[in-house]
């Protein structure tokens, strides 16, 4: 979700790799009661009300840009799809997709090729748009193409804009990795060192080129080794990021979907693909799903929200914005697979085809499937501008078993509302942690990231436990459960607005509910429920 937004957010307002404190180790799991954080106490519940109970097993699908399933803290809670024979070839269980052990990949083709970037919606759906109007005149507009030209210059607006701004962070970013690259080649021959860490940079003599970056890296982005390597990896990263934006999202040329190889103006098409879940970058989706279900009991690493989860991975978000038809594709997949809840931590501005996700939706809602969504890290009014899936149908009315989170930061006070997220009073259910939340990485090891592509699946993970518990509850007795008892104790307090730098609102003003997701007494009330 957006996360090239994070990182202008923090890059513009120079506070890479300077946060003055640090969030507290597994804060998302904590309680505010007893560790003055607003986690969802998970650590507490755990301790206090479940005390061994048994529990069935819940499936998870993870719809995102991949998962690591041979992670440490993944493997061994990764759904095993045990009607197929791994590695034969052959579609042995007839459900139309091949080998496919731990899930499906519907950014891939059957020799093994896969997506890795994709347009943005904007840039797809302002390419016909463009070849048609592009070298016409308003005189020149019949009655008829009216609608169209309108549209045309309307999204052509919101593009140029996008292009303009996204080219001059990169060069931006681009001037600052090219000193940053170049100072740690500096120092490595001067300190005679292959790697450059935090006393290498105190003692440094910089030359004159590198005085000005060497002074900002002590003063402003390091403060420790921790800080000074997260900086490196947050200039490198959000450079790629960056590039990704102009030369392949912004770029009407690029194609992506010749090497998928479907028939892609056929919306009911369904069995294409491969089961290479991982995919070529599965960090996001890797992440997410350690915060569901990473094991808790092996001392590694971190501890996720569910026991008894096992982890489906189906990949259908590239690096770019997902497409409608895949999107629609994997909620059926998971569904028709055995997943009782699925987590959505993807989101766009404009929509193509916004029926095929609506039936596939209301297929999920058929089948007893709970479906849990990011709000978006664009710190937009979701109830003022369109963000994509939701669960309001073209056709009217909306779904039951959809749960929208925003995100909440670890911060007291003012500060409690992470700064990126999207709201909405009408839009937005609840809120959960997703700022500085420490979950798996791709290919071995632990990071923190923010988004409210984290709080999703803390939300997620709390819905796992309750339906482990319960298993007999619906979707739609989760979904009222996670919203009732939500913690409303932050509901009439103001916090800042996100997008704003002062401007303060009542947290109650930002959700449906006023609320922070809480497993403690969302598991009270589905024991009052379940009798």
């Amino acid at each position: 979700m957006n996360k090239l937004f994070l990182f202008i957010a923090v890059f513009t307002t120079s506070l890479l790799g300077a946060q003055n404190a640090k969030a507290p180790e597994n804060w998302f799991n904590l309680s505010y009661t007893q560790n003055g954080v607003r986690g969802v106490s998970t650590e507490r519940t755990y301790t206090e009300l479940i005390k061994g109970r048994k529990a069935d097993t819940v499936i998870v699908a993870v719809l995102d840009g991949g998962v690591d399933y041979k992670h440490e803290d993944l493997a061994p809670v990764m759904w095993v799809n045990r009607k197929e024979i791994a590695g034969n070839g052959v579609d042995d269980d007839k459900n139309g997709y091949v080998d496919d052990i731990h899930g499906w990949n519907f950014l891939g083709n059957k020799d093994g090729r896969n997506v890795q970037f994709d347009q943005l919606e904007l840039t797809r759906q302002l390419k016909p748009l463009m070849k048609r109007f592009k070298n016409k005149t308003a005189a020149e507009i019949s009655a008829s193409e009216q609608a169209d030209y309108q549209r045309y210059i309307k999204l052509k607006a919101v593009y140029d804009k996008e292009y303009a701004e996204y080219s001059k962070y990169l060069d931006q970013v681009r001037g600052v990795k090219k000193q940053l690259d170049g100072m740690v080649a500096d120092i490595k021959k001067q300190r005679g060192v292959d790697s450059v860490m935090y006393n290498d940079l105190l003692a440094y003599d910089p030359s004159e080129q590198y005085k000005r970056i060497h002074l900002l890296c002590k003063t402003i982005f390091a403060k420790d080794q921790e800080s000074w390597a997260a900086f490196q990896t947050e200039i490198a990263e959000g450079y790629t990021q960056l590039y990704n934006r102009v030369n392949y999202h912004l770029d009407f040329d690029y194609d992506s979907r010749s090497i998928v190889g479907d028939n892609y103006e056929d919306p009911s098409e369904q069995f294409y693909g491969n089961n290479d879940i991982k995919g070529p970058d599965a960090s996001h989706g890797t992440h997410v799903a350690g915060i569901i279900a990473g094991v808790r009991d092996n001392n590694l690493g971190i501890k996720g929200v569910a026991q008894f989860v096992k982890i489906m991975g189906v990949r259908c978000v590239p690096d770019g914005d997902e497409r409608d038809k895949d999107v629609a594709n994997a909620i059926r997949y998971a569904v028709d697979n055995g997943a009782q809840i699925i987590n959505m931590s993807f989101g766009k501005s404009y929509g193509s085809n916004k029926s095929v996700v609506d039936d596939a939706v209301r297929y999920a809602q058929s089948k007893g499937v709970l479906l849990i969504h990011a709000a978006g890290n664009d710190n937009k009014d979701n109830d003022a501008t369109d963000n994509f899936p939701n669960n309001d149908f073209l056709s009217g009315g909306s779904s039951d078993n959809w749960i929208e989170v925003g995100a909440l930061s670890w911060k007291p006070g003012k500060a409690s509302v992470a700064p990126f997220s999207n709201y909405g009073k009408m839009q937005v259910d609840v809120f959960a942690p997703g700022v500085d939340i420490n979950s798996c990485k791709v290919n071995g090891g632990y990071i923190p990231q923010s988004g409210t592509s984290m709080a999703a699946p803390v939300c997620a993970g709390v819905a796992a436990v309750l339906k482990a518990y319960y298993p007999k509850l619906t979707p739609e007795q989760i979904k009222q459960i996670i919203l009732n008892s939500s913690d409303k104790s932050l509901a009439k307090k103001k916090v800042v607005k996100p997008g704003e730098k002062r401007k303060k609102v009542k947290f109650s003003k930002l959700s449906r509910t006023g609320g922070v997701v809480d497993l403690y007494t969302a598991f009270q009330m589905a024991e009052q429920m379940s009798k």
